[in-house]
């Protein structure tokens, strides 16, 4: 069941339709706070640097932030019908109604909506979400709700997705959905190390996390489009069916695996074609030639490197 102001709700309970998830508002949040600080410093950079960092940052943070906002939304499969169909258990009234189906990398939200929202002198406004993340269980969820009752298009939906069904929904879902979700954190942690590696002198090593980057938030994709392979059984309410297409955190997933690849290109062709203009996006340096005489940057510090050869001969003169 779903909490709302502590309370459990049940069938005497509406939800605002448009009520966000508390971990994803604070996903939100914390990102904002992150980028809001940097705003807040980035007068006291000067010169040019100063849009170059405002790029670098700005477009990190929102690399960042939907990663992890992914993992809390349920909008990877959705679909949704209006129908006329039976409002409650043991009564023939029925109702003219939208449902909803929002299923996410941890759980499921099934909305119930009126047309119009005032039917059989009720408010015809329901959100439940079910959970089936590591430590919670599904079935616990959906006793609780037998216990408190819910319309019949809501309990129809929840139970379709509850072990015992023969659709097989709840495994389908629940492992594409474990599955996508620890690519995403893998690809969240090697987004926090290309962060550390594009700040050092070599950022080829930055870029091949990057690659590794959107490779995983790519993997998540594969990982969940698996679903797709499987046939699902149909979802009937009245006289129509309930059908799912990918949603918005899917595609947005594929467009940030996709960025991160490009960024990856990006930073490979400047680090051999242009490796001056790559330092000065990266960290404000213009020329390493502007550097003190005899300093020799990190970038260089391979034996086979010609100035290395220039600087043994140096040293061997001088003795």
């Amino acid at each position: 069941m779903t909490l709302w102001n502590g309370e459990l709700l049940g069938l005497g309970r509406q939800l605002p339709a448009h009520l966000f998830s508390v971990p994803l508002l604070i996903v939100i949040l914390v990102f904002l706070a992150l980028a809001a600080s940097f705003l807040l410093i980035l007068p006291g950079i000067r010169g040019q640097s100063r849009w170059f960092w405002l790029v670098r940052v700005l477009l990190s943070l929102f690399i960042g932030a939907e990663i992890v906002a992914l993992h809390f939304t349920a909008q990877w499969s959705v679909g949704g019908m209006n129908t006329n169909t039976s409002y409650k258990a043991f009564s023939a009234a029925r109702v003219s109604a939208n449902v909803g189906l929002h299923v996410g990398l941890e759980g499921i939200t099934i909305t119930l909506t009126g047309t119009p929202v005032q039917q059989l002198n009720e408010t015809i406004d329901y959100k439940e979400h079910f959970n089936w993340r590591l430590g919670e269980n599904y079935a616990e969820e959906y006793s609780k709700v037998l216990e408190k009752g819910l319309p019949d298009p809501v309990f129809y939906l929840a139970e379709k997705f509850t072990r015992s069904s023969p659709c097989g929904l709840y495994r389908q879902y629940r492992l594409a959905g474990h599955s996508a979700s620890t690519t995403l954190w893998m690809a969240f942690c090697f987004w926090l190390l290309s962060n550390a590696l594009l700040s050092m002198p070599v950022p080829l090593y930055g870029g091949l996390a990057l690659l590794t980057t959107g490779a995983f938030t790519l993997f998540s994709i594969f990982a969940f489009a698996s679903i797709s392979s499987v046939p699902l059984c149909p979802l009937c309410l009245g006289s129509s069916t309930l059908t799912t297409h990918y949603g918005a955190a899917f595609w947005i997933t594929l467009a940030t695996g996709i960025l991160c690849l490009l960024l990856r290109v990006a930073v490979m062709s400047l680090h051999y074609s242009r490796p001056g203009a790559l330092r000065t996006f990266l960290d404000g340096v213009k020329d390493y030639g502007s550097q003190a005489k005899g300093s020799l940057p990190l970038i260089l510090n391979n034996p086979l490197h010609k100035q290395f050869g220039a600087l043994d001969f140096t040293i061997s003169t001088n003795l």
